[in-house]
C-alpha cells in the first residue's frame, strides 16, 4: 500500500484497505490522533459529542501507522499527508482532521473533531447547492463506494477539490467510516494556465507561416503563367522557410511532451564537441554573420564525450542563436575540462539579462526581447541537458552580457546503458 502521495484518491483508498477490517480498539489508544493533543479530544468529548466522536486507532493506522505495510516501528502521522484527510465514524462524526485539511477549511482540528461532517465540512457544489445533501453517504444507495474528486466551495467561495470513500463492513452493509480528502486547486490552476499559455502560442506562432504558405500557394496555383522563374523562386523559397518554421515548431512540441513525461530519450555516441560547435558557428557565418564577431576557446586535452550529437547540436544551435540574436558584441564559445566531463560556455557582450528574470530564464515562454520567438527554446535545453545527467546555468559574462554554461558528464555509450 502506498501512502503520502500527491493523489486524494489513492489516500482515501489507503483508509479504506485499513478501515474495512480494522477492529474497535480502546479510546485510551485514540489520544493524540492526528497531531491533535489529547487535551483535544476531551473537549470535544465535554461538548456532548460522546463515544462517537473519539478517534479510533484505526483511523491512525488508515494514514499509515504501525500495520500499514511500512514494516515493524515504522509509522506515518496523517499530518505528514500532503493532501487534507477527514475521517467520520459511523454517526457522521469527526475523529480525523489532519493539519493539511486545517491549513485548507481554515478550521482548527479542535473545531472540528466531534463536530458532525456536514458542520466541520459545509461543502457546496458551483452552483450553491449542499453537497452532504446531494450525496448522502449514510442514507443513499447501499452499493454506493464513494465520490469521484470533484470540485467544491468552502464558505467565502474557496474552492477545493474533494473525493470521498465509503467504508462498509460489507459491500451492501452501513457506512462504518467516511474517508474525506481535500487538495487546493492551485497547482492545477497553474498547469491549466501554462496549457492555456501553450496552445496560444503555438496558435499564434502557426498562423504567421501558414497564412504565407498558404497565399503564395495559392498565387502560384491561380497565375502560374504570369510570373517570371526568379519570381517563382522567390516564392517557392519563401514557401520552404516557412515550412521549416513550422516543422522546427512542431519538434519543440515534441521535444517538450517528451521531457514533461520524463520520456526523453538520449542515445549516446561519440561526440566531438569541438567540432560541433565550429560546424555551427561556420553555418552562422554562411548565413551572414561576420565571422570576426566569434571567438572559440578549446582547452585540451578534453574528456571523452558520450551524449547524443542530434541533440548536442540542438543545444549549441539554441545558445548561440540566442547571442546572435539578442546578444551584441563578440559571442565567445568556451569548451574546458571539467571535474564532471565537459564545460561548455557561450557569452555575448549585449546588455546581458536582468538580475531578476535569471530565474525564470529556463521555464516556458520566457523571451529576453521582443525579437521573436516562441519562448520554448531554453526551457528544452535546460530538459536536454538534464536528460544527459548534466547542468546548465545562466549568469553574466566577462563582456557583461548574458554567459550559458553547460556541464555534460562522463558517461557510458548508449548500448552499455540500456
Amino acid at each position: 500500500m502506498t501512502v503520502g502521495t500527491n493523489s486524494a484518491p489513492g489516500v482515501a483508498a489507503a483508509a479504506e484497505e485499513r478501515f474495512r477490517d480494522a477492529p474497535e480498539p480502546p479510546a485510551a489508544a485514540a489520544d493524540g490522533l492526528c497531531g491533535v493533543p489529547p487535551q483535544a479530544v476531551d473537549s470535544a468529548r465535554a461538548r456532548g459529542a460522546g463515544p462517537a466522536a473519539r478517534p479510533a486507532r484505526a483511523d491512525r493506522t488508515a494514514a499509515g501507522a504501525p500495520g500499514t505495510g511500512f514494516g515493524p516501528g515504522y509509522a506515518v502521522d496523517p499530518d505528514c499527508l500532503p493532501d487534507g484527510l477527514v475521517v467520520a465514524d459511523d454517526t457522521g462524526r469527526v475523529v480525523c482532521f489532519n493539519a493539511a485539511a486545517a491549513r485548507i477549511t481554515a478550521l482548527a482540528p479542535e473545531q472540528a473533531l466531534g463536530a458532525p461532517i456536514d458542520r466541520a465540512l459545509p461543502l457546496e457544489d458551483l452552483e450553491g447547492r449542499r453537497w452532504w445533501a446531494l450525496t448522502d453517504p449514510y442514507g443513499g444507495l447501499a452499493t454506493r463506494r464513494g465520490q469521484p474528486e470533484r470540485n467544491l466551495l468552502l464558505p467565502g467561495g474557496r474552492e477545493v477539490l474533494v473525493s470521498a470513500s465509503y467504508i462498509r463492513t460489507h459491500p451492501t452493509g452501513p457506512v462504518r467510516r467516511l474517508v474525506v480528502t481535500l487538495r487546493g486547486t492551485e497547482a492545477r490552476r497553474r498547469t491549466e494556465r501554462s496549457h492555456a499559455e501553450l496552445i496560444a502560442t503555438v496558435a499564434h506562432e502557426l498562423r504567421s507561416p501558414l497564412t504565407s504558405v498558404k497565399g503564395f500557394t495559392a498565387t502560384l496555383l491561380a497565375k502560374w503563367e504570369r510570373f517570371t522563374d526568379d519570381q517563382k523562386r522567390l516564392m517557392l523559397e519563401t514557401v520552404d522557410a516557412d515550412a521549416n518554421r513550422v516543422t522546427r515548431l512542431i519538434a519543440e512540441l515534441l521535444d517538450i511532451s517528451r521531457i514533461d513525461s520524463g520520456r526523453l530519450e538520449v542515445r549516446r555516441q561519440p561526440v566531438d564537441i569541438a567540432t560541433a560547435v565550429g560546424r555551427h558557428v561556420q553555418a552562422l557565418t554562411a548565413n551572414g554573420q561576420e565571422p570576426e564577431r566569434f571567438l572559440v576557446s578549446i582547452s585540451r586535452p578534453l574528456p571523452d564525450l558520450w551524449a547524443d550529437p542530434d541533440k548536442i547540436d540542438q543545444i549549441l544551435g539554441n545558445l548561440l542563436e540566442n547571442a546572435v540574436r539578442h546578444g551584441e558584441g563578440t559571442v565567445t564559445i568556451g569548451v574546458s575540462p571539467h571535474e564532471k566531463g565537459t564545460a561548455v560556455t557561450v557569452s555575448d557582450e549585449g546588455p546581458g539579462i536582468p538580475e531578476e528574470s535569471m530565474a525564470r530564464v529556463f521555464t516556458r515562454f520566457w523571451r529576453g526581447s521582443k525579437r521573436g520567438g516562441t519562448g520554448l527554446g531554453l526551457y528544452i535545453v535546460k530538459g536536454i541537458v538534464e536528460a544527459h545527467g548534466g547542468t546548465i546555468t545562466v549568469g553574466r559574462g566577462p563582456g557583461g552580457g548574458a554567459e550559458f554554461r553547460f556541464i555534460l558528464p562522463v558517461s557510458a555509450p548508449a548500448y552499455l546503458t540500456q
